[in-house]
């Protein structure tokens, strides 16, 4: 059988090409301004927020030099200009309260529309990250990613001349995708609302409405033809016919592969697996040398892979897929550092170990010593409680709760119903996977028994595990069915071959279980390679310290 694609290991040489990491600029003028200022913080939004704001200085000079960059459409100094001097100027500035209203600073850019609307998406993202949003600031944010959506995508005739960084892309299609689900748990909390904020809610059912944020996904990637495009570059077909005039712009190239992620993570949230993975259906983990890959999209882009394998019981290659990104998280961390993504790449990185220890149980194997002695560190207590059995389902309930993601609901809660259910779908999925565990709950504790015998008798089995005759052979049965898996080999990532996964083989034959166990042998290749490293950089960091 082949060996999947996404079970290599990243080489350190290769991570630059593989992945677009975060790029530390040099101090330009605002950064170096703003650290040589002393400023009094503001106490509340509402100053932020008042119809005569005082701009300092240095913002309005930033925001001036920020439109400029915009209009003279230069990426790469608008890519230092997001990345660097505008979160130095947010935590100089407006670290606990919102940056400027977009009427309050219009003048600085000469009422230019489509700055305004760039400006407000990083307004209302900023209110989201540091300050509590009203229902007002959710709604505003709403009708802004429309108006830069239908910016985008109105575009009938020939595409819109916009050139944002790729990074920033990426950004707003998560922001999107985030407030979408924030703004779904705030609608279905109706306790401790204002009858006004109901009110609003009841007079704008579009908002934030599911079928819209999928309207706008899927229109992204139609009109980018983001999958012609990944089809013509694995066949090697025509990759400018493919894309057409929309799709050959970085813009919609970008925004439509990003989308697909983004339609990824919407599915999921939504408790649709197979279509999750369906909608990647040409996009192949680990595909090298169409895109530059944005950290945190590629991330995002494992981690639910990952959790829609796990869900719909393929554990086998979400072991392996996990494995291989945190394998790629941790020789790339000191690159991480540097970006302002560091916090969610090592939150995502954590609920990815606390999945990979629940995949490990259900499904044992082999993985690498260093993601394996992490995994312990962080996640010892839990595994030692999972393998015992029906003790563990505790455990597997609160890691689930940890590691999946914050799941929606489709429907909103009827607003004029006082007696309304509201359906928590946390409770549900949890409800799901936590129904799967406890079918296998002694498969664990059956393995190890099997392990130490050649053939073993029914009876004497039984005794080991407190049961009856009859049930120890449910149990056996049970365990041969989950011990089969469909499991990734090339293609659509949804795609698969029914195999056997577990390292043990048996059969019933009357009252007697013959075993055979499959002896994994060790890559002792990789062991002396990774080892020589270790010794080598020992070796270069005592030489330093010599000179």
């Amino acid at each position: 059988m082949a060996t999947p694609a996404y079970d290599s290991v990243f080489d350190e040489d290769e991570v630059a090409d593989n992945v677009e990491l975060p790029s530390v600029f040099a101090a330009d003028q605002f950064t170096a301004a703003a650290d040589g200022i002393e400023v009094q913080p503001a106490t509340s939004s509402a100053a932020a927020s008042a119809s005569q704001v005082k701009i300092p200085d240095l913002v309005a000079q930033f925001l001036t030099h920020f439109h400029t960059q915009l209009v003279e459409r230069n990426t790469w100094e608008l890519h230092a200009v997001y990345e660097s001097s505008f979160n130095k100027l947010t935590e100089k500035f407006y670290a606990k309260v919102a940056w400027p209203e977009a009427e309050s600073i219009s003048h600085l850019v000469n009422d230019d529309p489509v700055f305004l609307i760039l400006y407000k998406e990083l307004y209302y993202r900023h209110i989201y990250s540091k300050v509590q949003p009203t229902i007002e600031d959710r709604v505003g944010s709403y009708v802004n990613y429309c108006d830069l959506f239908n910016y985008i995508l109105n575009s009938s005739e020939e595409p819109c001349d916009l050139e944002l960084p790729s990074q920033w892309l990426w950004d707003i299609i998560d922001e999107f995708i985030y407030q979408f689900q924030s703004f779904s748990q705030f609608r279905n909390k109706l306790k401790n609302k204002t009858d006004a904020e109901i009110e609003l809610l009841r007079e704008r059912p579009d908002v934030w409405n599911v079928h819209n944020v999928l309207n706008v996904l899927y229109s992204l990637v139609q009109k980018s033809q983001i999958n012609e495009q990944l089809i013509a570059f694995r066949t090697g077909g025509d990759l400018a016919a493919a894309a057409g005039d929309f799709g050959s712009k970085p813009l919609y190239r970008m925004l439509g592969y990003f989308s697909l992620v983004g339609l990824l993570r919407v599915q999921c949230l939504l408790g649709d697996y197979l279509l999750a993975l369906t909608t990647m259906e040409n996009v192949e983990p680990g595909q090298r040398g169409l895109f530059p890959r944005i950290t945190a999209c590629h991330v995002t882009t494992y981690y639910y892979i990952a959790f829609a394998y796990m869900m719909m019981r393929r554990y086998s290659d979400a072991v392996k897929i996990l494995a291989n990104i945190l394998n790629f998280v941790s020789r790339t961390k000191h690159y991480h550092t540097r970006s302002y993504q560091y916090e969610m790449i090592a939150r995502k990185s954590d609920q990815m170990y606390g999945m990979l220890a629940m995949c490990l149980v259900l499904s044992p194997q082999k993985i690498d010593e260093n993601i394996n002695s992490t995994l312990k560190e962080r996640f010892g207590d839990h595994l030692n409680k999972m393998y015992k059995g029906e003790e563990g389902i505790a455990s597997f309930e609160e890691l689930f709760a940890f590691a999946c993601p914050k799941f929606i609901s489709p429907s909103p809660v009827d607003i004029d119903n006082a007696n309304a259910v509201v359906h928590d779908p946390l409770k549900h999925q949890s409800k799901v996977f936590l129904a799967e565990v406890k079918t296998q709950y002694l498969a664990t504790t059956l393995r190890s028994y099997l392990k130490l015998y050649s053939n073993l008798p029914l009876d004497k089995l039984a005794g080991f595990l407190e049961l009856a005759p009859e049930d120890v052979r449910t149990q056996l049965l049970v365990f041969k069915h989950k011990s089969r898996q469909t499991q990734w080999v090339s293609g659509p990532v949804a795609s698969g071959q029914l195999t056997q996964i577990s390292d043990i083989q048996f059969f019933l034959k009357q009252d007697l279980v013959y075993i055979a166990e499959n002896k994994v042998s060790r890559r002792v290749a990789d062991w002396f390679i990774r080892n020589i490293n270790k010794l080598e950089d020992v070796i270069t960091n005592m030489d330093n310290k010599k000179h």
